[in-house]
């Protein structure tokens, strides 16, 4: 496949991890466990296959309204994770960064965020973005807080507020939009999900639950993509 007919940036919404359980018999939380594993793997997948960014929605600022002890579980699961990361990272060439909003997050997630993206703020591999505690208005709210606070500051006009400025100020600011969204488990609507930087985003959406998805379901949203005319609103 040409260079050209792979997607630059995917984006993915992770679904379906306590189905996967329950389908099991098994309790949510094992299938956000094998949830995680399955990011790892794909993450591989990804770079193997020519993607060089890959975003992956991992907790929204509505998640929280999930029972307490899922939630508890889940940030247990993601402290873990980081850990790991920080060591995967390294020995992958693997630059990571999180977006959204971290300061309702636990002090010892938030050491291994700073960590993470400090050790791997220069490996030249896939750059890989988790979304934790993101919402796609709570991001665009803050940026055009930090508009207002610049027009306050006399740093800029109001008349000097741009599409490429604002963009700035988003949490993705020196991250592509992405090419590619796909979103498991059947499911087929955004979720509060980069909802500024999907403008022109091709969208693919799979009946497979995440915990099932792998390098061939990924290859199918490839294929797909590869079949669009993007024509960015033109003729």
């Amino acid at each position: 496949m040409s260079e050209n007919n792979v997607p630059k940036h995917v984006a993915i919404i992770l679904d379906g991890n306590g189905r996967w359980a329950k389908k099991r018999f098994l309790p949510r939380n094992a299938g956000h466990a094998q949830g995680s594993k399955t990011v790892e793997q794909i993450c591989e997948d990804a770079h193997d296959l020519g993607i060089k960014y890959l975003t992956v929605y991992a907790f929204s600022t509505e998640n929280w309204k999930r029972p307490k002890d899922e939630v508890d579980a889940l940030m247990k699961l993601l402290n873990k994770y980081l850990k790991n990361c920080i060591e995967r990272s390294t020995k992958n060439n693997m630059r990571v960064r999180v977006i959204g909003d971290i300061t309702p997050l636990a002090d010892d997630i938030k050491e291994k965020i700073v960590k993470l993206e400090k050790v791997s703020k220069n490996n030249t591999g896939l750059n890989f973005q988790v979304a934790l505690n993101y919402g796609g208005r709570d991001e665009i709210i803050r940026a055009i807080k930090k508009c207002a606070s610049d027009c306050a500051d006399g740093l800029i006009k109001p008349d000097d507020i741009t599409e490429e400025l604002f963009s700035e100020r988003l949490d993705t600011s020196d991250i592509p939009d992405p090419d590619l969204l796909i979103r498991t488990s059947g499911e087929q609507r955004l979720s509060n999900f980069l909802l500024w930087q999907l403008a022109y985003t091709e969208f693919y959406f799979t009946d497979v639950l995440w915990p099932d998805f792998n390098k061939k379901e990924l290859q199918k949203a490839i294929d797909y993509y590869a079949s669009r005319d993007r024509r960015f609103g033109g003729v």
